[in-house]
């Protein structure tokens, strides 16, 4: 199992000395991987579940914080969750995926993306929030082409994208990145299963509900001819959590647990993210990975 780390910028704040600390400790610790959330717009009163945003959280554009993070660090990995796809038009996205990716060293592998759950937010944005499922899977295969095309171009006609003979340059690292799906209901594991490399639900299901959930995304996979046991299993874990905890989570065949510390005072998180590391034994691994 793998061992990933989630900055909150709404919680740790998005100040260019703690976010570059943070992910230097991360990577100096052994951790796999380095996550960042995304809300692009707020309003008062949202509400995700029962829990109520205060309008006022400074999330950070994720891809942002990652390529500032790229750059001081090595051989780290770099994710979203989630980053909310119906929210980007996925010809400018393409390039600007791309572009981190490259800056990077190829270390953006695990792209997570997610429809959103707020209605305001969507409006903020332009989009009809019944649409936005129908519109992210259309942006994934939009992006999968963008990245395939050559100088002749490719072209799309569907119901959200049309292109004329587009060409989107400089590529990923390997010509491709992976996309994993993440989110809290049926239609996304159905579509981690259909079109997603893995699948990272939220973190407010119930133990059932993730069993089933993830059987529903093996089963989409197969439906579509894919291969369910390629598909990574991402979960939510504490940043406390016990051995006993991790070899539970891996017999449900989770592939990667993301974590987070509990406070947002440099000291404090250090001090978790080391036990945490010392915990499970995380090595460094020697050199840049990509």
């Amino acid at each position: 199992m793998k061992f990933g780390i989630s900055y909150s910028t709404p919680h740790f704040g998005v100040d260019p000395a703690n976010l570059s600390r943070f992910a230097r400790d991360a990577e100096d610790l052994g951790f796999e991987s380095f996550y960042v959330p995304e809300h692009v717009a707020l309003h008062p009163g949202a509400k995700i579940g029962p829990i109520e945003l205060d309008p006022s959280l400074p999330y950070g554009d994720p891809l942002e914080c990652l390529t500032f993070v790229a750059a001081g660090t090595r051989r780290i990995l770099l994710g979203t969750g989630v980053l909310l796809l119906p929210y980007h038009h996925p010809v400018v996205l393409a390039k600007r995926l791309a572009t981190a990716d490259l800056l990077s060293g190829g270390r953006l592998r695990l792209l997570t993306v997610g429809v959103g759950a707020l209605p305001g937010e969507a409006a903020a944005a332009g989009v009809d929030f019944a649409t936005r499922g129908r519109r992210a899977d259309e942006a994934i295969d939009v992006l999968r082409l963008l990245w395939a095309g050559g100088a002749d171009g490719v072209s799309h006609a569907g119901e959200f994208f049309t292109l004329d003979t587009v060409c989107s340059f400089p590529k990923p690292v390997g010509g491709d990145l992976p996309i994993h799906v993440g989110g809290s209901s049926a239609a996304a594991a159905r579509r981690a299963g259909r079109c997603g490399d893995g699948y990272f639900p939220g973190g407010l299901l119930d133990p059932d509900e993730r069993r089933r959930q993830f059987e529903l995304a093996r089963a989409a996979a197969s439906e579509a001819g894919r291969d369910a046991d390629a598909l990574q299993h991402t979960r939510w874990g504490s940043i406390a959590m016990s051995e006993e905890d991790a070899e539970h989570l891996a017999g449900q065949g989770v592939t990667r647990v993301v974590v987070s510390p509990t406070t947002a005072d440099p000291v404090a998180q250090r001090e978790e993210m080391a036990a945490f590391a010392e915990r499970f034994a995380l090595v460094r691994p020697v050199g840049p990975v990509g």
